[in-house]
């Protein structure tokens, strides 16, 4: 599959340099990141939660996971995981389980966990199982100007 378009089209019309970086098929960021050879905490897991409000993209290293109470206070309100046909629904162009973090693209707010700001260098899902974007943590915080950034990882790392 590559790259998705609505991603594709995002960073170009942001002028952001990006690499494409391709690997075995895996089926946890994780192993996205073991399959690469990249450190855990560099590759970016991006989650699709629900609230009363609609839907948005929390984003942790791919050791951790969301822990949704965090979350929760952090949005003011309760948060749940969204379903796949939600998934399936926003990222159209995305194979399920393939989130990119970049919420821009796909109309939705995104909360980005504190631990991977002022990152040199940063891979998250292109919307696939085998295709990781590169991009320099500069450029991330680009994509992500309207981010929150908290604690929301879990804390048993």
């Amino acid at each position: 599959m590559a790259i998705a378009s609505s991603l594709q089209q995002y960073l170009e019309r942001n002028h952001i340099y990006y690499e494409v970086i391709s690997h075995p098929r895996s089926g946890t960021m994780r192993a996205a990141a073991h399959c690469a050879g990249l450190p855990e905490d560099a590759v970016v897991k991006a989650v699709l939660v629900e609230d009363d409000d609609g839907f948005m993209l929390a984003a942790v290293p791919a050791s951790c996971n969301v822990e949704l109470n965090k979350l929760a206070k952090v949005v003011n309100r309760p948060v749940d995981l969204a379903t796949e046909s939600d998934i399936a629904t926003l990222f159209t162009d995305c194979e399920p389980g393939a989130l990119p973090p970049v919420g821009a693209a796909y109309g939705v707010d995104v909360v980005v966990d504190d631990s991977l700001d002022d990152r040199y260098d940063l891979y998250f899902e292109g919307g696939d199982h085998c295709t990781l974007i590169h991009v320099k943590g500069e450029d991330f915080e680009r994509l992500i100007p309207e981010a929150r950034h908290a604690s929301i990882r879990d804390s048993g790392r």
